[in-house]
């Protein structure tokens, strides 16, 4: 039976870690923009208070064998946030889950609650002897880059988690350590083809985004991209952007929050809706689902598997492959030739699904077009990492 490891801890006092975007240690894989088939952040830190509760132990079912060389184990620590969350956690759990069909992998996971546990979490898996570890979330940085060095025999995945080209202060060794990768998405571009979509399809030319924090680098290539994505093929058009005002303890997890700024940017005329923000932007999808004739973009996964309640509005999702993108770099792990510094995984819109029908053919051809232009750099998304 799957183990669900929840940790609670008192009031974080946490500062991020911003990283420049505008490099790397290895030049990443080349990632075509596609369009799938149906099948298919130098820190200021404060002191952050210490756990009150020692974190849970995992159950032991697993321990004894994942020292043993035959068995290949694979770990997943959540960001704050759950497993289940119908997008970014979701997704990268199902790239695991296909690790442990395909290739046998014995596999399990710890679900985030608070971020003074994350490197106690990823001590979990580290303790038992995982062949390879995969962290969540851009906010997990930090934590990973101190657990590969630590723990070396051991490969971590960190999704979203850009390896900045040059060693943080005072690191000893190789960099980037050979046992450590930053999967790292295109967000700009799968941005820009929704918000072209939502620039087409608008009848008021009046569009909105309600996002996770800009705390995070990849939320802020998904607003920039959809922003100019939209106003690349509609200058008429009016833009309603929303942050999360919240830290990242909260942005990701408040759909209460995501439907009400969906409901106001409504209120002001906007007939199609971007949620790029967890399940904050989940909220924000199934609000605009109970308006009639309005428009709604999913992100990350295709969410019209993950997110039904959205379906009577979601023409499509501004996708990034994260889960074949970590199923990838686990079985790299497995066959002994794991990559290390920047992976760069493939990005795109997902189908239209019921609306098929609906999207006119010249928006379908528009689209395509972009597409092509994106791929060979003759259409830029305007997204400056860093900037």
């Amino acid at each position: 039976m799957r183990r669900f490891l929840t940790f609670t801890t008192f009031l974080l006092l946490f500062s991020l870690l911003l990283v420049a975007c505008g490099g790397q240690g290895e030049e990443p894989t080349e990632a075509p923009v596609v369009e799938p088939t149906e099948e298919a952040m130098e820190p200021t830190e404060e002191p952050m208070e210490e756990p009150t509760e020692e974190p849970a132990e995992t159950d032991g079912e697993a321990s004894g064998d994942c020292a043993n060389e035959e068995v290949f184990c694979v770990g997943l620590v959540t960001d704050v946030g759950q497993i289940d969350d119908r997008s970014f956690n979701q997704s990268a759990w199902e790239g695991v889950q296909q690790a442990e069909a395909e290739l046998g992998a014995q596999v399990d996971f710890v679900e985030t609650t608070n971020a003074t546990d994350y490197a106690a979490n990823i001590g979990l898996f580290a303790g038992e002897s995982y062949d390879t570890i995969v962290t969540v979330g851009f906010a997990l940085g930090p934590a990973t880059i101190e657990a590969a060095a630590q723990y070396p025999d051991i490969n971590f995945i960190g999704v979203d988690q850009f390896v900045a080209p040059e060693a943080p202060e005072g690191w000893e060794g190789d960099w980037p350590p050979p046992n450590l990768v930053g999967l790292i998405f295109p967000e700009d571009v799968s941005g820009f083809l929704a918000g072209a979509l939502a620039g087409m399809m608008t009848e008021s030319n009046t569009i909105a985004a309600v996002l996770g924090t800009d705390l995070v680098p990849p939320v802020v290539a998904f607003k920039e991209g959809y922003e100019n994505g939209a106003e690349h093929v509609n200058e008429e058009v009016t833009i309603i952007s929303t942050y999360h005002p919240g830290g990242l303890d909260v942005a990701f997890t408040d759909p209460g929050w995501g439907a009400d700024t969906a409901r106001q940017a409504i209120d002001q005329g906007a007939d199609v809706v971007f949620g790029a923000g967890g399940n904050t932007g989940n909220g924000a999808l199934i609000e605009v689902a109970n308006h009639e004739g309005l428009y709604c973009i999913g992100v990350d996964t295709d969410q019209w598997e993950t997110v039904p309640e959205a379906q009577p509005c979601l023409i499509s999702s501004a996708m990034k492959l994260i889960t074949p993108a970590v199923f990838e770099l686990v079985q790299a792990s497995q066959s002994g030739n794991f990559p290390s510094g920047n992976f760069l995984g493939e990005a795109g819109l997902a189908p239209f699904h019921d609306f098929e029908d609906e999207i006119p053919q010249e928006v379908k051809d528009r689209l395509e077009e972009i597409r092509v232009g994106l791929e060979s750099g003759e259409i830029e998304t305007g997204y400056t990492p860093g900037g």
